[in-house]
């Protein structure tokens, strides 16, 4: 099946000459700048089996600059971690770390 035709949904084709496909891909919103950015740091255990990890969110933009920031803060630690539901986990207690890694990049509004 060519690329074209992966998004149309269970509608294969309509004899309606007037008729669009309407694709069912969301907006990715705008990366905010750095300065403006209001990410939180917190610490988690729940359902981790009383493992630590340290949790960033409240990220506002795409979920490749996303990304990017969880690579860097996890090669910043030395740790391993993810990017899951718009936000980074961090694995271990490194809330003092990242919060000082994300002021050197320039974000300021963290906590």
């Amino acid at each position: 099946m060519s690329n074209k035709n992966k998004n149309r949904g269970t509608i294969l084709y309509s004899t309606d000459p007037d008729f669009v496909y309407e694709d069912e891909l969301e907006e990715e919103v705008e990366t905010l700048p750095k300065e403006k950015q209001k990410l939180r740091i917190s610490l988690d255990k729940k359902q981790r089996n009383g493992k630590k990890v340290t949790l960033v969110a409240n990220f506002v933009g795409t979920e490749e600059d996303l990304t990017a920031l969880g690579k860097t803060l996890k090669t910043q630690c030395g740790v391993g971690g993810s990017v899951k539901d718009g936000e980074i986990l961090i694995q271990g207690d490194f809330r003092e770390k990242v919060l000082e890694i994300l002021h050197k990049l320039g974000y300021t509004n963290s906590k």
